[in-house]
């Protein structure tokens, strides 16, 4: 099974869901595919790790055989050619799709490859850990996240994904049996939110969201949940906002594998998160098993 976890903003507990999901997983494959900002990494301190370069394929010209007939700058649609006595080529607009290369009657065209940014592999215990990192300055992660997405492996599959809904997103939910909305409940969160469950209906996705940092005094008022009830959208869980939570996670620490003290702190605030009446698993205190029980409900939800 392949969950994506995404949100429309930064900062609402992706990767917070997106690592304690893969330590509750069996076999599980936790894939960073925020590339621009990869943070898993941070929890999940992965050992023997293995790097593979990304690369993607650009026209390079020979001047020498080049007439200037100028067919592969009219048949490139993406503006990435301009020909200036020979033609130019803009990179960070070139899609790669070769079809210049196509267009040239003159063998004048090869394709080189270009390094756009590189893959981690290793293990943290159990789970691989797949991170992709997209070189500074580069203006699309696309081809970075279609080689980590290429790692998957074992019976589930945790896609960390990039916030918004623009193409790195799309890329990143592409194999998506579901997608995991995380949102928070404020104004920007809300209006942000809405773009990623307009994408993945686009995509035709199943879909289930958690609420994070959830007011729970409030809940009946909460405007992520007053909108999912409209969207019909299922809750599978809440969490509610704690300060020991966030000082375990700002240590570096997997909420599953916190010192006692602050899981047991962690259990207590994800139990009381989860017992306001929102259709949801059943609460537990074993923050394992509360992990657990949504991806078999998860489960559930693609086997329909």
């Amino acid at each position: 099974m392949i969950i994506a976890v995404l949100s429309g903003k930064g900062g609402t507990g992706k990767t917070f869901l997106s690592v304690n999901l893969a330590l509750a997983g069996i076999k599980s494959t936790y894939l960073d595919c925020d590339v621009e900002a990869p943070n898993g990494n941070l929890f999940l301190k992965a050992k023997d790790v293995k790097i593979y370069n990304s690369e993607v394929v650009q026209p390079e010209f020979d001047s020498e055989k080049c007439t200037g007939c100028r067919k592969c700058v009219d048949f490139c649609k993406f503006n990435a050619l301009a020909f200036i006595k020979t033609p130019k080529l803009f990179p960070d607009i070139c899609h790669s799709c070769g079809g210049c290369e196509m267009a040239c009657e003159f063998d004048a065209i090869t394709e080189v490859p270009r390094k756009k940014g590189e893959v981690q592999v290793g293990y943290h215990n159990d789970v691989l850990v797949v991170s992709g990192y997209l070189n500074e300055g580069e203006a699309s992660g696309v081809s970075v996240i279609e080689d980590t997405l290429e790692h998957m492996e074992g019976n589930l599959n945790i896609i960390d994904c990039p916030p918004g809904s623009a193409c790195n997103t799309m890329a990143a939910i592409g194999p998506a049996d579901y997608c995991l909305l995380v949102a928070e409940p404020t104004a920007f969160g809300l209006h942000n939110f809405r773009m990623v469950v307009e994408l993945a209906e686009i995509f035709d996705k199943k879909v289930g969201v958690v609420i994070n940092k959830c007011d729970l005094d409030k809940i009946d008022n909460n405007m992520i949940k007053t909108y999912c009830d409209e969207k019909g959208l299922k809750i599978l869980d809440t969490i509610a906002y704690d300060d020991e939570l966030a000082k375990t996670n700002a240590h570096g620490i997997a909420a599953l594998e916190a010192p006692e003290k602050s899981t047991k702190r962690c259990r207590t605030i994800l139990d009381k998160s989860n017992s306001h009446g929102i259709e949801s698993v059943a609460p537990s205190n074993d923050l394992t098993k509360r992990f657990s029980d949504m991806i078999k409900n998860i489960e559930v939800e693609v086997a329909k």
